[in-house]
């Protein structure tokens, strides 16, 4: 029997991203396919193309050149509305737009016009699931670290329960017990509703315990495409280190 054809969520095709006030580029002929329910860690020194990936991925901004695809069909053809459903990103330094916690959580499911009692029980639902105390529910932006904004921000994004979530550096300012508590609720929500999880992280070790495959960006260009699996852990650190330290030289 011919197994059945399994369309990528996301495709991009020779894709390069160009610098608005420079002729750099931050991207440069990107080609890669990630498959639905895939697991992805992107990592890479400070500066490299991380954020411009998601960015690009989400149709922030759009590419110089080359083609983005989701689900075969090319996100310009997609409205915002549209893409917004599918395809979540949740920022590095998340805002609260002036509203409260509440309110920021309850957003996006109002613009869908759900029923208020639906709303307050998927706001505890998703809460209680990331440890967001109630006590928050009134706070707003300024009265919040930046810590509890990411955790509000991501619960922000899974209420509205996305096929894909691109996530940059979500655990920057989480202690080791909430970083590792929040990847067991991505990898539980990968597993039962075969959400396809997309995350930019520079902590090797919490790539390894969440990604099926990780990408390695190096100025702006895809250095390595591997599964997890077949990833030499240490010659990898040793190859950050080199980045870094290269990086270092190159500002001086």
């Amino acid at each position: 029997m011919r197994e059945r054809h399994i369309r990528p969520v996301l495709r991009l095709e020779q894709v390069s991203l160009q610098a608005k006030i420079s002729s750099d580029y931050l991207l440069r002929n990107i080609s890669l396919q990630i498959q639905p329910g895939e697991k992805v860690g992107i990592i890479g020194v400070s500066g490299a193309g991380k954020t411009s990936l998601l960015r690009l991925l989400n149709h922030l901004v759009s590419p110089s050149s080359g083609e983005i695809y989701v689900q075969e069909l090319p996100v310009r053809q997609l409205t915002p509305v549209q893409l917004r459903r599918k395809i979540v990103l949740v920022t590095q330094e998340p805002k609260l737009l002036g509203m409260n916690v509440m309110e920021a959580l309850s957003y996006p499911l109002k613009l869908q016009q759900v029923p208020e009692l639906e709303i307050r029980a998927k706001v505890e639902t998703w809460t209680s699931l990331l440890r967001i105390n109630s006590e928050w529910f009134n706070k707003t932006e300024l009265q919040l670290s930046l810590g509890q904004r990411q955790l509000v921000a991501i619960a922000r994004a899974l209420i509205m329960q996305p096929e894909v979530i691109l996530l940059d550096e979500p655990t920057s300012a989480l202690d080791v017990g909430l970083a590792t508590h929040l990847l067991t609720v991505l990898n539980e929500l990968n597993q039962s509703q075969n959400m396809t999880i997309i995350m930019v992280n520079h902590q090797l070790e919490l790539i390894k315990k969440l990604g099926d495959r990780f990408l390695l960006i190096d100025q702006g260009t895809l250095a390595a495409d591997v599964p997890a699996t077949e990833s030499n852990w240490q010659k990898l650190r040793q190859k950050m280190s080199q980045l870094q330290t290269q990086q270092v030289q190159d500002w001086l």
